[in-house]
């Protein structure tokens, strides 16, 4: 713990983004903390805010205070630590005898990033507001005309601000661009495409056009309909399949959520393929694997149906997420909303670090699925 100690007093300053702890250790306690930088009277504080079950708390801390408090979390409560700054990253994952890795990483462009936001008072709740007509989530039945959520509604509001809030973590990199090019493939209602939109071009002022695409014909002209309403001039929707869309050849993002078993890998590709600097991605119905692993080390759990869709589905998330680590992303695998709404949760975010591949001499992905008897799409299409 001194170790990390020292780590922490050196990486909390008002430069840091945020820090955030993950994976409890406890079932009942909290399941995530967040801390940022706040000015409070002239002085640098950092405020904790706390995720337990439905509800949030919120504490402020003095600098020794802060490191002494996530010391105390990461010894007893959490195993993973996730921090930003302007100038590194910083990572503390605890393994489950105890030991703690820590690593810190220089960042390349931190002469063209913002300053983080210290207001006291931000928003704490959601990035999209409570009792705040928005057009796009009244026309989509998540509000009422008054601004009111819907009840049966609730879970999507929160799946939208959920989403926003990973789109707002790397707003310091697409920020740099002079015009944000996004595509959301696979866009279907487009609840997060408009909230997108909303959020990047209506609230944060950025130059942005964003290009939704699904094969439902009817889904396509509702969608068109409402961006034209609202005045969305750079929110284009087109139908059409994800492996055929040749619209464009300069993306900076790419989004799919919920894209259908090997339709994400093809989304994935063209990614990779248009050097997109950020890719999100909620995967869906991952059938591939399940239907080639075949392992006598894994047999006896393999034999029961729901744990083999369950294993197959996580060995296909985890060889996208190690293959995009392979192609120059720094990539992470992330809760999307909590299981109790959906066993499809996962969301895979990818960053890019470098221009070119890395070359890997040993390939901890091809001994893996060749020991497993599968090959997955992603891994032919690239």
């Amino acid at each position: 713990m001194e170790k990390l100690k020292e780590e922490l007093t050196d990486f909390l300053s008002d430069r840091l983004y945020q820090i955030v702890l993950s994976s409890p250790r406890k079932k009942d306690g909290a399941f995530k903390i967040k801390i940022r930088p706040v000015m409070v009277k002239g002085e640098v504080n950092f405020q904790e805010t706390t995720a337990k079950g439905s509800q949030v708390f919120h504490k402020n801390y003095d600098k020794s205070e802060m490191v002494s408090a996530i010391l105390s979390y990461m010894e007893q409560d959490f195993k993973q630590l996730e921090g930003e700054s302007m100038d590194e990253t910083f990572h503390v994952l605890v393994s489950k005898k105890g030991n703690m890795m820590i690593k810190r990483k220089k960042r390349k462009d931190t002469g063209q990033i913002l300053a983080p936001d210290m207001s006291h008072n931000r928003s704490k709740n959601y990035i999209l507001k409570e009792d705040v007509p928005i057009p796009f989530l009244m026309d989509l039945g998540v509000q009422t005309q008054e601004g009111k959520i819907v009840r049966s509604r609730y879970d999507k509001f929160r799946q939208i601000n959920r989403f926003l809030e990973f789109v707002e973590d790397i707003l310091p990199t697409l920020k740099r661009k002079e015009q944000i090019h996004i595509v959301d493939f696979g866009c279907g209602k487009s609840y997060l495409t408009f909230a997108m939109y909303y959020y990047l071009h209506e609230q944060k002022g950025l130059d942005v056009c964003i290009s939704g695409l699904d094969l439902k014909a009817d889904v396509i002209k509702k969608c068109s309909y409402l961006a034209e309403k609202y005045g969305y001039d750079n929110l284009q929707f087109y139908q059409g399949d994800i492996s055929s869309f040749e619209r464009t050849d300069k993306v900076d993002m790419v989004v799919t959520l919920h894209a259908c078993d090997t339709a994400t890998d093809f989304a994935i590709k063209k990614a990779i393929d248009w050097n997109a600097e950020v890719i999100f991605t909620v995967p869906c119905c991952q059938h591939e694997v399940n239907s080639q692993i075949e392992s006598q080390l894994l047999a006896p759990v393999l034999k029961y149906g729901v744990l083999k869709e369950r294993i197959s589905a996580l060995i296909t998330d985890g060889i996208r997420a190690g293959l995009l680590e392979e192609a120059g992303y720094d990539t992470q695998v992330l809760e999307f909303i909590d299981m109790e709404h959906t066993p499809k949760n996962i969301l895979i975010r990818a960053v890019k670090r470098q221009k070119k591949r890395k070359e890997n001499g040993e390939n901890e992905i091809l001994r893996m699925t060749e020991a497993l008897g599968v090959k997955t799409t992603l891994q032919k299409l690239l």
